[in-house]
């Protein structure tokens, strides 16, 4: 598969996902969500009442990401925040009242659909310190050092190519500027199978990184201070809700899987001054 060929598989799954929320009113996961609804163990559960007080509702359905960076990162007044596949927008008007009126979030999406729902919700949400810009986490449409803080909820491990996604986020940093990413990452080996259907990258699952190799391609990046802090541990029923319905033995594959993906917080800094290409202003 190329790259393209994922970009066109997560397009057109995460438009749907936008879709659905449209019609149905409803999603998946999330506070809303019936008892009779899919919900699986990555996207479920990330957001407590308190924090999505005020939202619009379908902001909150169209969530799919694996973690909460806005409660984890650290935001400060007057910050402006990059949302890397901000989805239909949830983390970036969390980021937006954090940061205040004299901050900005921006969140980045490559799906019209997506990007459509997140700017009905900014308006829901009357806040005018965010914008939503259309593009590729590979290649963000912002200047070099112009943001404080990139943050991202289970969408780096979805692009087909990690190193280039890394290398952006850290050309917009500001020096001394903050990744504070969740993601799915794996802590052993992955069946081959599971790498090969390309329906699981979609699902956060096939493109995850070793914690080692991602923190590996941070510092490649130009990053220091890399930190990779779990928040859920998968174990082998979780893996089961996952992979089922996706042409594998699941009785063969789960049992390898236990313990073995988790969801993480992933912290790094951009030097506060260097020489690096994309360091400086």
């Amino acid at each position: 598969m190329s790259i393209t060929d994922v970009q066109d598989i997560v397009r057109e799954k995460y438009g749907e996902a936008a879709r659905q929320v449209t019609r149905r009113g409803r999603s998946c996961c999330g506070p809303s969500a019936t008892a009779d609804a899919c919900c699986d163990p990555i996207t479920s559960n990330l957001y407590d009442a308190a924090q999505v007080a005020g939202l619009p509702e379908d902001a909150v359905l169209a969530s799919l990401g694996c973690g909460n960076p806005t409660a984890l990162a650290v935001l400060r007044a007057g910050d402006t925040v990059l949302d890397l596949g901000s989805g239909g927008g949830i983390d970036v008007l969390l980021s937006a009242r954090r940061v205040g009126p004299t901050g900005k979030a921006y969140g980045l999406d490559m799906t019209d659909e997506m990007l459509a729902l997140a700017r009905e919700n900014q308006r829901e949400a009357g806040l005018s310190n965010v914008e939503f810009l259309k593009g590729e986490i590979e290649h963000i449409p912002l200047p070099d050092s112009s943001v404080d803080v990139v943050i991202s909820n289970c969408v780096i491990n979805l692009s087909a190519n990690k190193d280039q996604v890394m290398r952006e986020a850290f050309r917009v940093l500001k020096p001394g500027g903050r990744f504070a990413v969740s993601d799915v990452v794996t802590r052993a080996d992955v069946p081959a199978e599971v790498r090969r259907n390309m329906l699981l990258w979609v699902g956060c699952v096939a493109g995850a990184l070793r914690d080692s190799e991602y923190a590996d391609k941070l510092t490649a990046a130009g990053f220091e201070q890399v930190e990779i802090e779990p928040t859920r541990i998968y174990k082998a029923e979780d893996a089961r809700a996952f992979l089922s319905g996706h042409g594998i033995d699941v009785d063969a594959v789960a049992p390898q899987l236990e313990n073995a993906f988790m969801s993480a917080f992933v912290r790094a800094m951009k030097p506060a001054a260097c020489c690096a290409p994309g360091c400086c202003a």
